[in-house]
């Protein structure tokens, strides 16, 4: 029996194709339509998960919408009506799409289903969980635990902004919920939006800058406690209470209140691109130590509700990886399992899989160990035919090496020569993260590479710090840490043995004076506070990006090199062999490999491109 799932028409839609609870394909929408976030119906990765199981919409059960938009619309209009006559501009702007568009999403969804996938309506059948709902079936059922708790964190969906829920063998009980205008997510994105980022998009902007604050000066600690009394209340179970004359997105068009802001924190708004100053890496660091409070909080009380000895995490806040590793390291659950999209791309399989397992009441396997998401890796994959198609078509100049063992045998020695590569192989990742087969590769030794990276590949800020890709095996000689984390979504200190000790009065250093400090013997990838983002690779999910750091390790005795995403600011991962040659010409990168081919910058033709690419993607 299939089912499909989609999220739609906030931020990051989506498909996910299941059949009896295997998850087959899933895709994000921007990765067709190469618009970042892309809101619009999913119809390239409707596509794409049908033609992947070889099957048309009528042989789909059921397709799945991630959230009642009635209930939405009812949290509008109570919301709007208790700030009356505040946000009468926001109201003008809002109702009439929602009246337009979304009141009518059944409707809307039928005719999108119709249209591309040439069935009548009449044939589909619709249904609709609850947001959150979807967020915890997508972290508890493709999990590898028979019963755990769960919690889900984000910004809002229909009123609840954060849920602790029991899972057990097929079921899901919701014990706990916090309700909009309340909401941890909401906070960090006020933070976000304050701190000159683009909300949706900047969190994890924030989150890498808050190391760079400074823990010894007193600031930190001055703006944890004004947050902590005078615009939240958090309370003994993680849930809080915001005090909205602060903020300005329940009923406004912003997200906050600039002037109470302002008189409260010392300092102005950051404009978009302008200078990062020490304050403003201090107020990073102080809303990220407040976000982990509340997210222990609400694990204790998961744990005191439950009972659980493992715990399952979704919601866009669980993309907070240093938040993550934090409550791992705190040890109130022996495990933790993160939905690798955990956002909102991620609700599309999770109303897939509450359907199948809820709705429908199927039985449900599970070994302890193992999870069911097959790597992440559930999205388009290519073949050498359209790889040698995109090298005609751009003239490009390439390089077949007959064995895989010789191909990674020659990407290591680039590697080690210093070299940037663009990596690309089998299928596309599902989530916000590069997992090593649309990936940008290098040595973790040289100390220029994230300089390199950022200002040359990437085309970003360069404080943002780059993760580790680390062979399973050897986790624990670079890192300290005892978990796999196959994902990227925990963050762990690089090991004391490998650290350089740091300067007197480095704190109180300038933010680019911190930068490019030699931190350990795996500078790129080791953060301001000694911390990084890893990747465990895998043997049995990812043979081929195992292999290769194999290589490397042979090659230098190191069993780790930096991943990046396989794109530049603003724009979406490459998905095709033609996106990767376009982002390979358009940056400093020096080869690229995609499957078994190789092709050399040097003996690419001159790159010409009409009008400015950069135009194309704004600045996320």
């Amino acid at each position: 029996m299939y089912l499909l799932g989609i999220s739609a028409f906030y931020h990051d839609s989506a498909a996910a194709l299941i059949c009896n609870g295997e998850v087959l394909a899933a895709a994000q929408e921007e990765r067709f339509t190469r618009k970042k976030q892309d809101s619009s119906f999913p119809a390239h990765a409707v596509r794409y998960c049908l033609d992947h199981a070889g099957i048309t919409l009528a042989q789909v059960e059921a397709v799945v919408f991630y959230d009642k938009p009635f209930l939405k619309f009812e949290r509008l209009l109570e919301t709007y009506y208790a700030f009356a006559p505040m946000g009468l501009s926001s109201f003008l702007s809002a109702i009439p799409v929602w009246i337009k568009e979304k009141l009518m999403l059944r409707t809307l969804l039928l005719e999108e289903l119709s249209a591309s996938c040439g069935v009548e309506k009449s044939g589909i059948k619709l249904l609709f969980p609850e947001h959150h709902l979807s967020h915890a079936a997508s972290a508890f059922f493709p999990s590898p635990f028979e019963d755990a708790a769960v919690i889900t964190v984000d910004g809002v969906g229909e009123w609840a902004t954060a849920s602790i829920c029991y899972g057990t063998k097929n079921s899901l009980t919701i014990l706990k919920e916090l309700h909009f205008p309340h909401s941890l997510g909401l906070l960090y994105s006020a933070f976000t939006y304050y701190l000159g980022f683009k909300v949706n998009s900047g969190e994890y902007k924030l989150m890498g800058l808050a190391p760079y604050g400074d823990p010894c000066s007193g600031r930190v600690e001055e703006f944890e406690r004004l947050i902590m009394t005078r615009m939240v209340d958090v309370k003994d179970d993680g849930s809080l209470w915001l005090d909205q004359g602060y903020f300005d997105y329940a009923a406004g068009l912003t997200m906050t209140d600039n002037r109470r802001w302002q008189e409260l924190f010392g300092f102005a708004p950051r404009a978009p691109e302008a200078e990062l100053t020490s304050e403003h890496c201090d107020l990073a660091l102080a809303v990220q130590r407040v976000t982990e409070e509340v997210l222990i909080r609400m694990a204790r009380e998961a744990k005191r509700l439950t009972g659980a000895r493992h715990l399952c995490l979704a919601g866009g806040v669980a993309l907070n990886c240093v938040a993550n590793g934090k409550l791992l390291k705190s040890g109130i659950f022996d495990k933790i399992w993160i939905q690798p999209a955990a956002g909102d791309a991620g609700g599309a399989l999770g109303a897939a899989l509450a359907t199948h397992y809820i709705y429908l009441g199927s039985e449900r396997h599970c070994d302890g160990v193992t999870d069911r998401m097959n790597g992440s890796y559930l999205g388009p994959e290519y073949s050498d035919l359209e790889v040698m198609q995109t090298a005609r078509r751009y003239g490009a100049g390439l390089l077949r090496v007959e064995s895989f063992a010789a191909l990674c045998e020659q990407t290591a020695l680039l590697l080690a020569e210093g070299n940037v590569i663009g990596w690309f192989q089998g299928r596309m990742e599902w989530g916000p993260r590069a997992l090593g087969n649309r990936s940008i590769i290098a040595d973790p030794r040289n100390p220029e590479m994230q300089k390199k990276l950022n200002l040359k590949i990437k085309y970003r800020e360069g404080f943002r710090p780059f993760a580790p890709s680390v062979l399973i095996e050897d986790a624990e000689e670079y890192f300290e840490i005892e978990s796999a984390s196959p994902y990227m979504l925990l963050v762990a200190d690089v090991h004391e043995k490998r650290r350089n000790p740091l300067p007197e009065g480095y704190h109180a250093q300038a933010l680019r004076e911190k930068l490019y400090h030699l931190r350990s013997d795996i500078p790129s990838v080791t953060h301001i506070d000694y911390s990084a983002r890893l990747q465990t690779v895998h043997r049995d999910s990812n043979p081929r990006y195992w292999q290769l750091i194999h290589a490397f390790k042979e090659k230098t005795g190191y069993g780790v090199i930096v991943n990046t995403s396989f794109n530049v600011r603003g724009e979406p991962i490459v998905m095709t062999p033609e996106d990767a040659y376009k982002c390979f010409m358009r940056t400093e990168m020096d080869y690229l490999v995609i499957g078994n081919f190789i092709f050399d910058k040097k003996e690419q033709p001159k790159w010409q491109e009409a009008g400015e690419w950069r135009d194309q993607y704004g600045l996320d």
